[in-house]
């Protein structure tokens, strides 16, 4: 990895001072917009261009521009780059949402969506699915993980999509630190145990806090899915945050979700959030495909069962929202290591790679009925 004091990196952010941030008026360097800037030794640049106080189309119209900057440059190959710009609003300029249980847009938005148009660009993707939970702590990135590879088992041709913003956790669990390469202007997802997988970790400092507002997630998801790679797939797995937020709002919005599989574990206070997803997704019409209990039971040495967490939470919970409940998977202290390790439990012999291909089957024929 190349340093700031690498004369391609200087080359460029040279390049960029010659490019003016309106809001501030100084160049995109002295404004502090330019972050993460980056280069490898085969000449490919890497940064985010982090602003404030700019509409969606001035952001992106200093994108391209940053871009073709940074391009021109004697020695780069290819140009990786990340817009997280948001607009700040007062009370008083901000415009009114549709009134809740209104039919016509529940989120108030006028005219299409640009995520509507990065949806349209999965050609090749013939189902995405929502893995969610509505708290966290409940395994669901684990879950989403090793689902993703046991469905690659089945002969599937499947990618997974880290969309945790704030805390991606793919690269990690794949055991990948490399940045992603680029091909013809976009990024190539890394493949491992049979899957493309792309995460926002693979593009940011690690080291650092990612601090965006909700409109700048909205960016960085459309980006996720307008500017990789992905190719032909069956399914993209989507990898979501915590909760109900702006990710899953663009989600839905991008209009390519064929549907969304929600993981908890059995106590009330996962389960509680559970419902709200449920609720959010049904609301918008998008199918669920099903319910996953996470860290059911932890299995004794005498081959009897601990239920840490209460017993039977989310088939119970499934069953009195007339939810499909996919299975259980246990409490394997080999999952927690794996994940560590970054080598998925489902790519090996082990009982929780049986919990994984069933529930990658279930998966399978829902999407495929």
């Amino acid at each position: 990895m190349a340093t700031v004091t690498n004369p391609l990196i200087m080359r460029v952010r040279a390049a960029l001072e010659t490019i003016n941030d309106p809001a501030s008026g100084r160049n995109l360097i002295a404004a502090g917009a330019i972050r993460g800037l980056a280069a490898d030794d085969d000449g490919r640049v890497r940064f985010t261009l982090e602003l404030s106080g700019a509409d969606r189309q001035a952001s992106e119209a200093l994108l391209e521009a940053a871009k073709a900057a940074a391009g021109s440059v004697d020695g780069v190959s290819s140009v990786s780059a990340v817009a997280t710009a948001h607009q700040a609003q007062s009370p008083q300029t901000q415009k009114p949402t549709t009134p809740a249980g209104a039919h016509a847009n529940p989120f108030g938005l006028k005219g299409k969506p640009k995520i509507e148009a990065a949806g349209e660009t999965l050609t090749g993707v013939k189902s995405v699915i929502a893995v969610a939970s509505g708290k966290g702590g409940v395994g669901k990135s684990t879950v989403a993980a090793n689902l993703a590879v046991a469905l690659a088992a089945t002969g599937k041709r499947v990618g997974i999509l880290d969309a945790d913003i704030y805390g991606p956790s793919l690269p990690t669990l794949f055991g990948l630190k490399d940045k992603p390469t680029m091909r013809e202007g976009k990024i190539v997802p890394h493949e491992a145990y049979g899957v493309k997988a792309m995460s926002i970790g693979w593009l940011v400092d690690q080291e650092k806090a990612v601090a965006w507002r909700g409109p700048m997630v909205m960016g960085a998801v459309r980006q996720l899915m307008t500017d990789v790679d992905w190719g032909e797939l069956d399914i993209l797995l989507i990898d979501t945050p915590p909760g109900t937020g702006d990710t899953h709002l663009s989600l839905i919005q991008s209009k390519r979700l064929s549907g969304a599989v929600i993981v908890s574990t059995p106590q009330e206070m996962a389960l509680a959030d559970m419902r709200r997803g449920v609720a959010l997704f049904r609301q918008t019409k998008t199918p669920v495909l099903g319910i996953i209990e996470n860290m059911a039971w932890l299995e004794m040495p005498d081959g009897s069962r601990q239920y840490i967490f209460g017993e039977g939470g989310a088939r119970k919970a499934a069953n009195a929202l007339e939810a499909p409940f996919l299975g259980s998977i246990p409490l394997y202290p080999e999952l927690r290591q794996a994940s560590d390790e970054g080598m998925p439990l489902a790519a090996r012999e082990h009982p929780a790679s049986d919990s994984f291909k069933e529930l990658a089957e279930k998966i399978g024929k829902s999407i495929d009925d």
